[in-house]
């Protein structure tokens, strides 16, 4: 967390905020997923063993999961649907009250009770059914977005704003002048 703050801080200087925006970030954006990708697939790997011969653990573990996610995040999808607050605030609340942090959590059941105990495999299930039902909460963001009323208030991707393009008219005025 130090070190992103330190080459935010340090980036933002050299190449200013524009720059720091369409280079930097358009660049290094995408291997967030690479981490989350190689994290999922680091995780099936130490654990993939267990799952398939304890699955009746997996599914324990798993089926509550499942029903918290919904939980949550219906829940605070409609307080804040309740209290009219706009598309974008309601998804960030509602996925960030569902979410959790199992990556602190599979690192203290392994450091306590070791990489294959029961425990470290139950952590381990956690953002292996996170993952899915996050995404498959997203469909239904999107689909409430249009049947909620909510579609005037578009998605914009956030980046640095830039000079505005001026328009061709077919006002005489504003044509450009031919030199002579």
């Amino acid at each position: 967390m130090g070190a992103a703050v330190v080459t935010r801080l340090v980036l933002l200087k050299i190449l200013g905020p524009r720059n720091y925006q369409r280079k930097f970030i358009d660049w290094i954006a995408p291997l967030s997923l690479v981490g989350l990708l190689f994290t999922i697939i680091i995780l099936f790997g130490s654990q993939g063993q267990s799952v398939v011969q304890q699955i009746v653990l997996v599914v324990r573990v798993a089926a509550p999961l499942i029903v918290y996610f919904a939980v949550i995040f219906l829940a605070t999808l409609f307080i804040c649907r309740r209290f009219n607050f706009e598309y974008r605030f309601t998804s960030v609340q509602s996925f960030t009250a569902a979410s959790n942090n199992f990556e602190l959590a599979i690192a203290v059941a392994i450091a306590t009770f070791g990489a294959q105990s029961s425990q470290a495999l139950a952590a381990t299930v956690g953002p292996l059914i996170e993952v899915p039902v996050l995404l498959s909460l997203v469909y239904l963001m999107r689909y409430l977005k249009t049947r909620w009323s909510w579609a005037d208030d578009e998605i914009e991707p956030i980046h640095v704003a830039e000079q505005p393009v001026e328009k061709h008219s077919n006002d005489p005025s504003r044509q450009p002048q031919e030199v002579v």
